[in-house]
């Protein structure tokens, strides 16, 4: 049996996740063959990644511009895509069109109109997208939807839905890319659409109508200043002010932030290390979102990204009960350890409140790595699918789509101060 070829175009954060799984647990049935980026120092340390962690050899790298070469001369079956977000469609569809089919980092873009132009592609070429949704694997999400969909709760008609980012991991969004809201969407897009996700696949439905506020409250100069800051950096690396300043990522005491950023800015002068506290943040810390869905179930979320804790809390409330759940995950900084530590799960607790009954604790089979347990779990899904999934988890574009509509929804809520119709911006 013939391997699965995969070449990978970004890689930043995300990458070594994909590429250290194909070559070690996959290798067998998987080959990588080629890197592309806009920066060619990254993709040199990525081969040496590959070279000296992995014992594999390297592959040919090539530059964004040369992105159709790359897929002419290597001729992957699969593009994996972990580029920034704004550019996840221009990397789809150019795949899809160069006959490849596409497996793309969440969320699957920023926006109704770089999302439509992806599901024109996916019709006229015939190839498939898969979003990656690990959350939908970790096994505490997976016993919620099983709980659910098994009707011990009977109809969900309300939830309530908590999700803190701490001053890590939830700073880290202020200090690199994704605090531009045109590449990431904001938080409600980027970091949410795991979220939404999530509720979608709980339920088993999709959004309906969507109403949201947020704001820039904790980070940013202005709000820095209002608490009585007043010493400020661009960015930590070569300042003074950052020594003391405990939001400070310092890049030249990470050697793998080191390699993959600090040695690579005299290319396309990307800081990584930006001040949470500076000026040009156009992403909301601070937001709430009400959603009616399409089975008429309504939900109550917050995102917040300055807690003291990471993970979240929920709770659904049905017909026949109420099921209570608190998640407390590892905290981290993207590329910054290793992978598997990467939100991985500390604390969990699942209650069911029956009617009329005794309350009890859901027990289910933990797993370890990345994501609550989840990693593991989508890479063997992804790369090495061996049995029908009751659950349903593989997430197809469909699913991408629908998760971020909410974000989208919501931002456009935000801007208008009016409730949005998911059919008026997004008919699939």
């Amino acid at each position: 049996m013939s391997k699965k070829k995969y070449a990978l175009v970004g890689t930043g954060g995300r990458a070594e996740f994909f590429y250290g799984a194909l070559v070690t647990a996959y290798n067998e049935t998987s080959e990588l063959v080629a890197f592309c980026d806009v920066n060619q120092t990254r993709m040199n340390f990525a081969n040496h990644m590959l070279t000296g962690k992995y014992d594999y050899h390297e592959v040919p790298t090539y530059k964004a511009e040369d992105f159709d070469r790359m897929i002419t001369e290597t001729r992957p079956d699969f593009v994996l895509v972990t580029t920034i977000d704004r550019t996840h469609h221009k990397y789809i569809i150019r795949a899809m069109e160069l006959g490849c089919d596409v497996i793309s980092e969440k969320p699957m873009t920023i926006d109704e109109e770089k999302c439509r132009e992806i599901f024109d592609a996916i019709e006229r070429t015939g190839k498939n997208l898969r979003v990656t949704f690990n959350y939908r694997y970790a096994p505490h999400n997976t016993k919620i939807r099983e709980v659910i969909m098994d009707g011990v709760l009977g109809e969900i008609l309300s939830v309530n839905f908590e999700w803190l980012l701490n001053t890590q991991h939830g700073a880290d969004y202020f200090r690199r890319w994704h605090r531009d809201k045109r590449n990431s969407g904001g938080l409600l897009v980027h970091k949410s659409t795991h979220h939404f996700d999530l509720m979608n696949f709980w339920l088993g439905s999709q959004p309906d109508t969507v109403f949201a506020m947020g704001d820039l409250r904790f980070y940013g100069r202005e709000n820095a200043e209002k608490r009585g800051i007043t010493e400020f950096y661009q960015r930590a690396y070569g300042s003074k002010a950052a020594e003391n300043d405990p939001f400070a990522l310092h890049l030249d005491r990470n050697e793998h932030l080191k390699s993959m950023y600090l040695d690579a800015e005299h290319e396309d002068g990307y800081q990584r290390d930006q001040s949470v506290f500076g000026d040009n943040i156009s992403i909301e810390d601070t937001m709430n979102v009400m959603v009616k869905y399409k089975n008429k179930t309504v939900m109550n979320y917050s995102l917040n990204a300055y807690m003291p804790w990471e993970g979240f809390i929920i709770v659904f409330n049905g017909t026949q009960g109420r099921m209570e759940v608190r998640i407390t995950e590892q905290s981290y900084v993207n590329s910054g350890g290793k992978k598997e530590n990467e939100g991985a799960l500390e604390g969990v607790s699942i209650m069911i409140y029956p009617h009329f009954k005794e309350p009890y604790c859901v027990e289910f089979e933990s797993s370890s790595g990345g994501h609550g347990g989840g990693d593991p779990v989508l890479l063997s899904d992804i790369f090495d699918k061996k049995q029908e999934d009751r659950f349903n988890r593989a997430a197809s574009h469909k699913d991408g789509a629908m998760s971020i509509m909410t974000g989208i929804a919501a931002n456009r809520s935000m801007k208008t101060g009016q409730p949005v119709k998911i059919d008026d911006i997004w008919k699939a």
